[in-house]
């Protein structure tokens, strides 16, 4: 028999300006957007740890993230 002793997913996520949109709104839509999904993590308790956000020249965002596999243990993956 196995178990899942722990487990997590590395994500690069590439958070990408609406393209018939003004551009400074569509810069801030994207920050809001960045912040609705860490809040999304919080408030659903996955354990979670940014890598790297980095602005791009555009103005969107790419978040590089470890975080927790369903429920499982994420034993040193956040350390």
């Amino acid at each position: 028999m196995k178990r899942v002793k722990a487990a997590c997913i590395c994500q690069t996520l590439h958070f990408l300006l609406k393209e018939d949109a003004a551009h400074d709104w569509a810069v801030k839509q994207v920050e809001r957007e960045v912040e609705q999904y860490k809040a999304n993590l919080e408030r659903s308790r996955t354990k979670y740890k940014i890598l790297e956000q980095d602005v791009q020249p555009d103005g969107s965002i790419i978040l590089k993230i470890v975080k927790q596999y369903n429920t499982s243990p994420v034993g040193d993956y956040l350390n």
